[in-house]
């Protein structure tokens, strides 16, 4: 399992975490947000799954990812 922390930036409440949060889950992975750093910590297999794919999923909920 690798981990990965990116910024995001448009998240300000809880509809927010819960949306990053159900998009990185759809893909297989865990992803954690953290609100007040405006971040989120995903786990994910790295042979199934590409960073690029889950910076996707967040900008498809409305998000930007940042790094």
């Amino acid at each position: 399992m690798s981990s990965i922390i990116l910024k995001v930036e448009g998240m300000s409440c809880n509809h927010c975490v819960n949306s990053v949060e159900k998009a990185v889950k759809e893909l297989g992975a865990e992803g954690k947000v953290n609100l007040a750093n405006k971040e989120v910590e995903v786990k994910f297999d790295e042979t199934k799954l590409s960073v690029g794919a889950i910076k996707d999923a967040i900008e498809e909920q409305g998000y930007d990812v940042v790094q």
